[in-house]
């Protein structure tokens, strides 16, 4: 060979070695992304490697406890039947952990995307100390991880999701003013053993990630998850996503999605940003309770019974929410040009009352409305999404680069 060339290429064993692990990857993602359980066969068939090389994959997929094989098919003809393979249960998983203004908790999942473990603790956490909160969340954590690897479980890494202003790169939140944090290492303060990685995310991307498919792998095998979507999600603070074909769009900084605080109102009421007319004013939690006449530490239930008994007060703050939140969207899709608004948090119980306002406002104000509607949509994942959405992550990465978690040749 010649010497250049074989610099310009790298060593021969480095190439084999990126051939193995792309390979690798490859096969578990083709079981990972199969609608139904599919065997070596429909795999090499799908992927054009040799059945020997497919083989040889699946096996160490299996002994790492990646892949499962099912009990075999019954044959259609002579020969050996087919061994259907699916992803293992129970064996790695990842732990989701997340701090809302509202409650904190962690919930496991295994690569099915079964929970196995989970534990979620209501509070109110405005204004709180991070240091307080953040080792109560490790010591729920430790115990979810004693748990699970009681039972032989192995824990690939965690992802913490918090609402505000989140740098992944750094580990560092930048502010979380429903929280009253800033400016903190919000993994330092979980104090876990430095054998679990953890990386922290915003809020509400880990819970639009949720929304993307089933299992670990961000496909539409349902047929129920669009593929393009903005996800909103409501509570308190208002945070939101941009999905475009199952990958989160992040922005230069990861901070894009902050739609609670686009202002519906300059002259509006002030914010906790700083800022006035924030839209989480008008169609945050605290704002719908307070203007519906109800304790702004009552839950959504409470304000769904008033609007179901038709409280006037009641009913006039969730249609004013819907107008200011119409707008909003108004203009997030003007600029983005997605047609399809994932509604979480509390606004699928809402729905039924916020639809009609918040569609007029997108029909006078999209300017291609004429020629497209707008689609409004409950979350199909709402329970503490991100906390799946975040689990959901750490197995993402255990399939798209398996070979971390396979032995050597």
């Amino acid at each position: 060979m010649n010497r250049s060339a074989a610099t310009r290429s790298g060593p021969p064993a480095a190439r084999q070695a990126t051939l193995r692990e792309h390979n690798l990857a490859l096969v578990a993602r083709a079981v990972f992304e199969a609608s139904r359980p599919c065997s070596r066969a429909d795999i090499a068939a799908a992927s054009g490697l040799t059945r020997a090389t497919v083989s040889t994959l699946v096996d160490r997929l299996v002994a790492a406890g990646i892949v499962a094989e099912l009990p075999p098919a019954t044959p259609q003809r002579a020969g050996r039947p087919a061994v259907p393979l699916a992803p293992a249960p129970r064996s790695l998983v990842g732990l989701g952990l997340e701090v809302n203004v509202d409650y904190l908790g962690g919930r496991v999942l295994d690569l099915t995307g079964t929970v196995v473990a989970e534990h979620v603790d209501p509070d109110d956490l405005h204004d709180s100390d991070p240091a307080e909160v953040l080792g109560r969340l490790g010591r729920i954590a430790q115990d979810l991880l004693a748990s699970v690897r009681a039972e032989g479980m192995t824990v690939a890494g965690a992802r913490l999701a918090l609402p505000g202003l989140v740098d992944t790169r750094a580990g560092r939140l930048e502010v979380a003013p429903n929280l009253g944090w800033s400016h903190l290492d919000p993994v330092q303060l979980l104090g876990l053993d430095p054998d679990v990685p953890v990386e922290i995310g915003n809020e509400a991307k880990l819970a639009a990630l949720a929304q993307a498919g089933r299992g670990v792998v961000l496909d539409d095998a349902t047929g129920t998850a669009p593929s393009t979507f903005l996800y909103v999600s409501g509570d308190v603070g208002i945070g939101s996503a941009i999905v475009v074909d199952r990958r989160l769009f992040h922005g230069q900084h990861g901070w894009t999605g902050e739609v609670g605080h686009v202002v519906v109102d300059p002259g509006g009421p002030r914010c906790r940003c700083g800022a006035t007319g924030c839209l989480e004013q008008y169609a945050g939690k605290d704002a719908l309770l307070r203007g519906a006449g109800l304790p702004v530490d009552a839950d959504t239930g409470a304000l769904v019974a008033a609007l179901d008994a038709g409280e006037p007060r009641a009913l006039a703050a969730v249609e004013r929410a819907g107008t200011a939140l119409g707008s909003a969207l108004a203009g997030y899709v003007n600029l983005v040009d997605i047609d399809t608004v994932l509604l979480g948090g509390i606004y699928p119980a809402l729905l039924p009352y916020l639809r009609a306002a918040a569609e007029a406002e997108l029909r006078a104000r999209v300017l291609a409305a004429p020629w497209t509607d707008v689609v409004l949509l409950a979350a199909p994942v709402g329970d503490h999404a991100a906390l799946t959405g975040g689990a959901r992550e750490v197995l993402r990465h255990v399939v798209e680069e398996p070979s971390a978690w396979v032995g050597e040749d």
